[in-house]
């Protein structure tokens, strides 16, 4: 099925991403300067690629069709489960946002743990739903959506990869995720 095929890919992607995060914990951890600049990036990607374009298509296209489609289990599956750690995942993006705006006024040793802190929580949350999405959420869909539902899916997915391919969404973001792995992930 193309589009969770889309999503499994992008999934290798973000898994990667919470490498190069960890990574960067560690570092700083160990007493290396913060690069606020670089941590920047780290929500810029965060936001854009893992929860605008990749949960958007989730959220918008595969898991709405669920919801419709495949009755109180999916509902719950969704609603209770894959959209709150979506939720979380972005309570996490926005205090490290707000934590790296602090750090550049109060370069104390607590700033500097809240910022490892939302770091690595995204990394490990994201780290966790990928693999629910992967082994529970898409293998339902693809056992109990109809053939026509699947192709709605697939059609839905083409049209949002194409909008982000004129935005250059996946040329920028996976760009920049190649020269954060090269730096980090040697």
């Amino acid at each position: 099925m193309y589009g969770i095929e889309v999503l499994i890919k992008e999934h290798e992607n973000i898994i990667q991403f919470t490498e190069v995060l960890k990574q960067l914990s560690v570092r700083l951890l160990e007493g290396k300067e913060v690069d606020t600049e670089l941590l920047r990036e780290c929500v810029d990607f965060g936001k854009n690629y893992s929860d605008k374009q990749h949960h958007g298509k989730e959220e918008k296209i595969l898991f709405s069709v669920m919801i419709d489609k495949l009755g109180p289990v999916a509902n719950k599956l969704i609603k209770n489960g894959m959209l709150v750690e979506h939720d979380l995942g972005r309570y996490h993006m926005t205090k490290l946002l707000k934590t790296i705006e602090l750090y550049e006024t109060d370069k104390s040793s607590e700033i500097k743990i809240q910022l490892i802190c939302h770091a690595t929580g995204y990394a490990d949350l994201l780290k966790r739903h990928v693999d629910k999405e992967n082994s529970v959420v898409y293998t339902f869909a693809e056992r109990m959506l109809s053939e026509e539902d699947k192709e709605l899916v697939n059609k839905e997915t083409e049209m949002f990869e194409k909008e982000a391919a004129e935005n250059k969404v996946q040329e920028k973001y996976l760009g920049w995720l190649k020269d954060q792995s090269e730096r980090f992930l040697k």
